[in-house]
């Protein structure tokens, strides 16, 4: 049979609505729809079967309509082939992911922050995060070989009447135990998570000053659930025991009352809500958030004093923000853990042996301190990590190659607490493999919590003295919010990843042959302006840099190597600095090609160059579209 899934190593995605309209929010799939599913449980069961002769799967599922009727076909599957199931029903992506290491695998039925009529599947063993791409090759190979068997559909059909019905129903019933299980376990997992340490008394150290602060000074949090997965999760109860006071908007399991992805055109809807709580007398609401529909994916709204507004963080933000807090955090928490015997020899790392740039690890834990994030992530993440000492390594597009060149840099010896996606917004946090709007709601409160104190100097005191800008935290140490925070970020124009501009729809099928077309073009291009490219912008030059999967290729000459992976061409100036990139990648998972600019605020009207870049990378594409 034929299919028309995108398949990529982060999900398994199409319309699975029976109309075929991806906005279509009707729960039934159709009879090919559910062969496909079938078919997609069979493969991964082999997969685990080859591995471990009784296995045991944890299968999930996100609020999207198709969800139940998805889940029931590859549970027949499971059961027929003797696998162990439990069925954790809607469940947020991260917590599943928790819970998976207590099981062998897990599946989680999803399309992230697609369209409500499209649904998909992702597939992951007890690691907490999905599959290795090369795992995931393997099983998409499989997949579309088995599509095309003859006799396929006999098979299958075959195969899911083995499902004994009583077992079956044992499965659904025992579903709610599951979910209380998978509550707990994850509880504890985001305790570990966020205060960066398993050791029970350490962290109850760290939620303890924590809640002390927050005595003294309110806050509250707004979350538009959007009927997500989140509706059913830890976070009103979770953040209520440190003392946040917690509000939510659209917390109906399944009820999608407008864009699921959280873009700023979304992020509008918890914006009104915390206006509206501060007009009836709740000043302590100081932040908001809204997840996608499996709850992995959040980016924030703050609270703005100057103009008494709620206003949305752009995503490269509030990545660029949760890294500066954990960087910062691993500084502070030595305090805690006692390994410094007072707070002067945690700045001693700043005012003594600071030299930017070069790298002398993890406030002396002996390791090199790093972070990882995709190809499109802004500069302004090596400006950040700098001040830190701490290395940037990039991967292409994708949560599974992100994590992975994580754990790859790890087992070369780095100390990588943050990794994430900027291009996207919210961040991983180790030992978490999957982003988790608690674990960067936390990021940006530490900021706002972890204050000059007994333990030492706060987060945005350590930023300060390390970026030199003591002048901006004396003028606001006292009552400082996060928008004074963003005030100190290294400035630069991005585009955002949801724009339109940031789309292109592209006939080339094939992306090698479309970037060596690109390069065609673009080196004619800044032979004719390179002269004007220095004068205007100051670009002196310019690096190509190809992204596939973990490998980050850099100074290449042939860009169709990027094949569909990520290709920027970054430009610097005399001090062979970059100051702006453009980047462009074909989506693993939407019909689309994407594309940004990214400019650093040192070249003269940034704003405006970002907006010139974007419209000059459109019209080479277009051009190498039709070559």
């Amino acid at each position: 049979m034929k299919h028309n899934m995108i398949l990529s190593a982060s999900g398994w995605r199409k319309v699975f609505a029976e109309s075929g309209d991806e906005n279509d929010s009707f729960p039934t799939i159709s009879d090919d729809d559910r062969l496909l599913a079938s078919i997609a449980a069979e493969v991964f069961a082999d997969f685990i079967l080859d591995k471990k002769r009784t296995p045991s799967i944890i299968l999930g599922i996100d609020t999207r309509p198709t969800g139940p009727q998805i889940a029931y076909a590859m549970l027949r599957i499971f059961m027929a082939k003797r696998i162990a199931v439990s069925y954790a029903g809607i469940i947020a992506a991260p917590e599943i992911m928790a819970y998976a290491h207590t099981a062998d695998a897990f599946v989680y039925i999803s399309a992230s922050h697609n369209p409500i009529g499209h649904n998909g599947i992702k597939f992951g063993l007890n690691d907490g995060g999905v599959l290795k791409p090369e795992d995931n090759a393997k099983l998409i190979e499989e997949f579309e070989r088995r599509c095309e068997q003859d006799g396929i559909e006999e098979h299958i059909q075959g195969l899911s009447m083995k499902c004994s019905d009583i077992d079956l129903d044992w499965v659904f019933a025992e579903s709610v135990a599951v979910m209380r299980e998978a509550s707990s376990i994850y509880r504890s997992f985001a305790k570990s998570v966020i205060s960066a340490t398993n050791d029970i008394t350490r962290q109850n150290k760290f939620f303890a000053v924590a809640r002390g602060m927050i005595s003294d000074k309110p806050i509250g949090v707004v979350c538009d659930m959007n009927g997500s997965a989140r509706t059913l999760s830890i976070d009103p109860s979770f953040l209520k025991e440190i003392g946040i006071s917690f509000y939510s908007i659209n917390n109906q399991p399944g009820k999608i009352v407008h864009g699921i992805i959280p873009e700023p055109e979304n992020l509008v809807y918890v914006a009104r809500e915390m206006e509206r709580l501060h007009d009836e007398g709740h000043k302590e609401v100081l932040l908001g958030f809204m997840p996608d529909c499996d709850g992995d994916r959040g980016n924030f709204v703050a609270w703005n004093p100057k103009t008494n507004k709620a206003e949305v963080i752009k995503a490269q933000e509030v990545f660029a923000l949760s890294v500066l807090s954990e960087l910062a955090y691993d500084i502070y928490k030595s305090k805690i853990d006692n390994e410094w015997s007072n707070s002067d020899k945690v700045m001693k790392f700043f005012t003594e042996n600071h030299t930017p740039g070069e790298n002398k690890g993890s406030m002396g834990q002996g390791m090199d301190l790093a972070v990882v994030a995709n190809c499109p992530t802004s500069l302004r993440i090596e400006d950040i990590a700098e001040v830190f000492n701490a290395k940037v390594f990039r991967s292409e597009v994708g949560e599974a190659n992100v994590v992975n060149l994580a754990r790859e840099k790890r087992n070369e010896g780095f100390n990588i607490r943050i990794l994430g996606e900027g291009s996207n917004g919210g961040n991983i946090t180790h030992p978490a493999a999957v982003r988790d709007p608690l674990n960067t709601l936390f990021a940006l409160l530490k900021l706002l919590v972890l204050k000059d104190s007994d333990f030492g100097r706060g987060l945005f005191h350590i930023w300060c003295e390390g970026s030199g800008q003591m002048e901006k935290y004396e003028s606001c140490k006292d009552n400082f919010t996060l928008i004074d925070v963003l005030e100190t970020l290294p400035k630069y124009a991005t585009t955002g990843v949801s724009e339109p501009r940031a789309i292109l729809h592209i006939k080339t099928e094939n992306h090698a042959k479309l970037k060596l077309n690109f390069q065609s073009v673009f080196e004619g291009e800044w032979a004719a302006k390179k002269a004007e490219m220095r004068e205007k912008y100051g670009f002196c030059g310019y690096e190509v840099i190809a992204t596939v999967r973990t490998q980050e290729i850099r100074n290449v000459i042939d860009y169709s190597i990027s094949g569909k992976g990520g290709l920027k061409v970054q430009f610097f100036g005399e001090d062979k600095k970059p100051l702006a990139f453009i980047w462009m990648r074909g989506s693993g998972t939407e019909p689309v090609f994407r594309i940004m600019a990214d400019v650093k605020s040192t070249v003269p009207d940034y704003k405006q160059v970002e907006k010139d870049l974007l419209e000059w990378e459109t019209k080479m594409l277009e051009k190498a579209d039709n070559l």
